[in-house]
């Protein structure tokens, strides 16, 4: 999903008050955490997961994969947390046209 400049301001402003769903642990990203996530998205979708990791060359890796894995739209990265959106069946979030 393409999102333009204004709908990413959008849902990063309804991100600020949430607190991170998904919480990467020691084993790092796999199947379950993957599954979590992609869980999380489909109830809620935009979330924070917090990535505990200061190699940033490894954090970008876990980004770029929990992305592809999940079909979702990366709205911003803060330090360790990753926004994301997923757009569900529901439609919970409406997001403006232009």
């Amino acid at each position: 999903m393409n999102l333009n400049k204004k709908q990413i301001q959008y849902l990063k402003g309804m991100a600020h008050s949430l607190k991170p769903v998904v919480l990467l642990g020691s084993n790092g990203l796999t199947e379950a955490v993957i599954a979590e996530i992609d869980y999380a998205l489909n109830h809620h979708e935009l979330i924070k997961v917090k990535i505990p990791t200061d190699d940033r060359e490894v954090k970008q890796l876990i980004i770029e994969a929990i992305i592809r894995e999940t079909n979702a739209t990366k709205v911003q990265t803060i330090g360790k947390t990753l926004v994301m959106y997923r757009q569900s069946d529901e439609k919970k979030i409406a997001i403006p046209k232009l």
